[in-house]
C-alpha cells in the first residue's frame, strides 16, 4: 500500500486540495453540523490550517470544558467556536506536531489529533480501485496498523461512494459517531482516516450517513481482518503480514501434489463439530487444538487434503458459514487469524493441502453487513429479481459492477496469499450461472441477449480463476456446479470457466440412488452405476460425498444403505470401494469415514465413541487402506481425467449386479482390475477377462474380516491363463464375496 505524508505540522506534502486551502470563518450552522457529526468534510475544518502568520487548529471533544494545543514550543489556548459545546479552535505559531489537551474541570487528558495527519492512500491505489483492478485490495482498504508521520496507529479505509459522511466508531471514541469523520478520496468513493495510538485488537464499525442525510445501521468493515465473537458484530483490527511461515517445502511441491494426475483425496470438515470438549461446556476445538488433533488424524487416515467449510466470519451458526459477512476475517469462533495460519502451517508441514470453501454466490441481509452499505444497493442489485435469493433469503452480488467484482477477486487472492490456502472450492456455482435459478417465470430478468445465463457472473468466474492461477503458483480451484454447464474445468481462454476441478454431482446422485435400492431390485437400476462413465472425462471431476448428503433429513451414509445391520455396513464398504476406484478425485465428509449412524448435527461432536464397535472401526480401516492404495497405485489416479485411464471389462451384468473394469496409469505403470458385487450373493468361479497375462495380486477385499466383512475366502493370487474372454486375450476365474469390491494389481 502506497503511503503519503499529509499537510500540517510534521508533514511535507498532501494531495488533498481542500486540506491545503485555508477555510473561511466558519458559520454557526456549519460549526454546529461539525460538532454534531453532520458535516461531510471534517478535514476541511478540523486539524491545522494556515491562518495568517500562524496555524489555526480546530477540534471536537464533547467531553471537554476547556482545550489547548501542546507543542514542544509551548501550550496554546483554544476557545469555543460560536459557543458550541465541544467545538474549539486555537492558533499556534509554527507548523509543528502537537497534542490536544482537554479537561472537564476535574480530569485532564491529552491525545494526538487524527486531523493533523495527511492521507495514506496514494494515487495508484485510487486509480486501481476506481478501475476495478486492485487485486491486492486488502492492502489498501480495511484497517491497517502502521506508523504514519512518525506516529503508530491504525489506518482505516472503506468504499462507500454514495455516502454523505462516514465515521469510525470504537471504544477509542466511546462509539460516538460525531467523532472521527473520515476523508473522502476524490471520485473513487473511498473514505480514509489515520487514528493514532490504536492497534491490534481494537473493535470498530463504520457510521455511515446516506446520500440524502439518512443514518444507516452501523456497518462492519467489508475488508475487516478480524471480528468480534458472534452475536457481537463489530470488526476488529488485526495486524497482517507478520506470521513466520514454516511451509516452504510444501509450497515448493504443491503444484505437483495438486495436478490433475496426482492422487487427491479430500477430507471435508466443519471445524465447529469435528470434535468438541465436553468437559468445557461442549465447546468446539480451537484452531490450535485442531492443529494438534485434526492434522495428525488426516495424515493417519491417508487423506491428501483437508477441506474446511467456510471460515469467513458469519453471524449465524446454523448457516455453517455459507452466509458470510466478513469475507476477509477468519471466524473468531476458533481463534485469531494468526492461530488460523498456524493450523494451515501445521497441515503443510505434515504434507496436507488445505482447501477452503469460498462463497461469492450470496451474502446475508444482516443490518451490519453489505446490504445497502452506503444507503444504496452497492454490492447487490437494486432489483430483487437480480439481487435476492429466494431460497436462502440472501442478497446476490452485482458481478457486473467492476468494484464488486474486484472486491471478490481480491478476496480470493487474499486467502491464497495471506493464509497460504492451497485452493478454493466455490459454493453454489449453478446459482451464479443462471438468472432464473430457482425462479418462476416473471421472477427473473433475462440477459442482454434474452437468455437465462448470467453473463456477468460467468465473466467474473472466468476472471477470478484466471487471476488466481496466474498470480499464485500451484493452487487449485474447484466448482460445486450441479448442472451440465459446459467447460467448467476447462481453460477460460478456450471458453471454459477456468476451474481446475468440478464436483461430479451427477455421479453422486446416481450412485446414491442406486445403492439405496434393495439388492434384489438393483438389476433394474444398473445404468445408474455405469452412466457416469459416459461423461466421466468431460471435466476434471472430484467425486463428492459432502456434508450436503448427510443433513436435512437425508440421514447418514449408513442410513442410506438397505438391509439389516450387516448388509448396511457391507453395502457401505462396497460403495466406498467403488468410489475410490472410479475415475475422479475423492472427497468425503467427516464422520462418513467411520459410518456415523446419525445425521450430522453442527451443534455437536462427531460420535467418536462408535469406534469402539469393530464394525465402525472396520469402515474407518477400509477408508485408510483405500487412501493408501489409491495413492500407491498410479493406475488409480494418474489418468483420472483421461479416457485412456479406464476400460470396461464387464459393464452389462445387470442381472447379477456385477461390474468389472480396468484402470490404467502411464507407460510402465501396472494396470489394476476392480470387480464389484452389489448383491449379498457370493459368486464362485466368476470368469473375468484380464488385460495382461500372468499373475494378479489381491490388494484389497472390502469383505475382509479386518473391515467387518464375512471374510469369505478368495484368491490372493490369480493367474490370467484362461481363454480369451470379454475382448481380452486371457481370463481367470475369481470368487466374488457378497457385497464386495476386489482390487487386483498385475505383478
Amino acid at each position: 500500500m502506497s503511503k503519503q505524508q499529509g499537510n500540517g505540522p510534521g508533514s511535507q506534502q498532501d494531495n488533498s486540495e481542500s486540506d491545503l486551502t485555508a477555510p473561511p470563518p466558519i458559520s454557526r450552522d456549519r460549526a454546529q453540523a461539525l460538532a454534531d457529526g453532520r458535516d461531510a468534510e471534517p478535514f476541511h475544518w478540523l486539524g491545522p490550517h494556515p491562518a495568517g502568520d500562524g496555524w489555526r487548529v480546530m477540534a471536537v471533544d464533547h467531553g471537554a470544558a476547556e482545550m489547548s494545543i501542546a507543542t514542544i514550543h509551548g501550550v496554546y489556548p483554544m476557545d469555543p467556536v460560536h459557543d458550541i459545546a465541544g467545538l474549539f479552535a486555537g492558533i499556534m505559531p509554527d507548523p509543528t506536531p502537537y497534542l490536544l489537551k482537554g479537561t472537564d474541570g476535574q480530569a485532564e487528558w491529552e491525545y494526538e489529533d487524527p486531523y493533523r495527519f495527511g492521507p495514506v492512500l496514494g494515487q495508484i491505489d485510487e486509480y486501481l480501485i476506481g478501475e476495478g483492478t486492485h487485486h491486492q485490495l486488502w492492502l489498501a482498504l480495511g484497517a491497517h496498523v502502521i506508523k504514519h508521520q512518525g506516529v503508530s496507529g491504525t489506518h482505516f479505509a472503506v468504499w462507500a461512494p454514495n455516502a454523505r459522511r462516514v465515521a469510525v466508531l470504537g471504544d477509542f471514541n466511546g462509539w460516538d459517531a460525531r467523532r472521527h469523520g473520515m476523508r473522502r478520496r476524490g471520485l473513487t468513493g473511498v473514505w480514509e482516516i489515520f487514528i493514532p495510538n490504536i492497534g491490534d485488537g481494537t473493535a470498530y464499525k463504520f457510521a455511515i450517513t446516506g446520500a440524502h442525510g439518512e443514518p444507516m445501521p452501523q456497518k462492519a468493515d467489508p475488508v475487516g481482518f478480524g471480528a468480534e465473537h458472534p452475536p457481537a458484530t463489530a470488526s476488529v483490527v488485526r495486524e497482517i503480514g507478520n506470521y513466520d511461515w514454516r511451509d516452504t517445502a510444501w509450497m515448493d511441491r504443491r503444484a505437483k501434489a495438486q495436478s490433475i494426475s496426482a492422487p487427491i483425496s479430500v477430507y471435508e470438515v466443519h471445524l465447529g463439530s469435528w470434535k468438541r470438549v465436553t468437559e468445557d461446556g461442549n465447546r468446539p476445538l480451537s484452531y490450535l487444538e485442531h492443529a494438534r488433533d485434526l492434522i495428525p488424524y488426516v495424515v493417519g487416515m491417508g487423506f491428501t487434503h483437508l477441506e474446511l467449510m467456510p471460515v469467513s466470519e458469519f453471524p449465524f451458526d446454523g448457516s455453517w458459514g455459507y452466509q458470510p459477512i466478513g469475507l476477509y476475517a477468519p471466524t473468531i469462533r476458533f481463534g485469531t487469524p494468526d492461530e488460523f495460519r498456524a493450523l494451515i502451517d501445521t497441515a503443510h508441514e505434515a504434507g496436507i493441502g488445505v482447501l477452503l470453501d469460498w462463497v461469492p454466490g450470496h451474502f446475508p441481509t444482516d443490518a451490519h453487513g453489505l446490504g445497502r452499505f452506503d444507503g444504496t444497493a452497492l454490492y447487490e442489485h437494486a432489483d430483487p429479481r437480480e439481487g435476492f435469493h429466494q431460497d436462502w433469503n440472501t442478497l446476490i452480488y452485482n458481478y457486473g459492477r467492476r468494484e464488486v467484482s474486484n472486491y471478490l477477486t481480491a478476496n480470493a487472492l487474499y486467502w491464497l496469499e495471506e493464509f497460504h490456502i492451497d485452493g478454493l472450492r466455490v459454493d453454489a456455482v449453478a446459482s451464479m450461472l443462471y438468472r432464473d435459478y430457482s425462479r418462476k417465470e416473471g421472477e427473473w430478468v433475462p440477459n442482454i441477449h434474452g437468455g437465462r445465463e448470467n453473463l456477468e457472473a460467468i465473466d467474473f468466474l472466468r476472471g477470478v480463476n484466471t487471476v488466481a492461477y496466474g498470480t499464485v503458483p500451484g493452487i487449485m480451484t474447484v466448482a460445486e456446479e450441479s448442472t451440465s454447464f459446459p467447460g467448467v474445468s476447462r481453460p477460460a481462454d478456450t471458453g471454459g470457466l477456468g476451474f481446475g476441478f468440478k464436483w461430479n454431482m451427477g455421479w453422486m446422485n446416481d450412485t446414491l440412488s442406486y445403492i439405496r435400492h434393495e439388492p434384489v431390485h438393483r438389476s433394474h437400476h444398473h445404468n445408474q452405476l455405469t452412466f457416469g462413465l459416459v461423461y466421466a472425462f468431460s471435466e476434471n471431476f472430484i467425486l463428492p460425498i459432502s456434508h450436503d448428503e448427510v443433513v436435512h433429513g437425508k440421514g447418514s451414509m449408513l442410513d442410506k444403505m438397505p438391509g439389516d445391520d450387516w448388509q448396511k455396513f457391507a453395502n457401505l464398504r462396497a460403495y466406498y470401494g467403488f468410489m475410490w476406484t472410479h475415475p475422479g478425485k475423492k472427497l468425503l465428509f467427516m464422520g462418513c469415514e467411520f459410518a456415523q449412524r446419525r445425521e450430522w448435527n453442527h451443534d455437536s461432536s462427531l460420535d467418536w465413541h462408535l469406534l469402539e464397535d469393530p464394525r465402525h472401526k472396520g469402515v474407518q480401516s477400509l477408508i485408510r487402506d483405500l487412501n493408501r492404495i489409491y495413492r500407491d497405485l498410479p493406475a488409480l489416479h494418474k489418468r483420472d481425467a483421461q479416457t485412456e485411464g479406464f476400460g470396461w471389462i464387464e459393464g452389462g451384468a445387470a442381472a447379477e449386479s456385477v461390474l468389472a473394469y480396468a484402470r490404467y496409469g502411464e507407460d510402465g505403470d501396472v494396470p489394476v482390475v476392480v470387480i464389484c458385487n452389489f448383491t449379498p450373493v457370493p459368486r464362485h468361479g466368476w470368469t473375468l477377462g484380464l488385460p495382461r497375462d500372468g499373475k494378479w495380486r489381491l490388494r484389497l477385499n472390502s469383505d475382509a474380516g479386518v473391515y467387518g466383512g464375512s471374510n469369505m475366502q478368495t484368491a490372493q493370487i490369480v493367474t490370467a491363463d484362461g481363454e480369451e474372454y470379454q475382448g481380452y486375450d486371457q481370463s481367470a476365474m475369481i470368487d466374488l464375496p457378497p457385497l464386495s469390491v476386489l482390487i487386483y494389481e498385475a505383478v
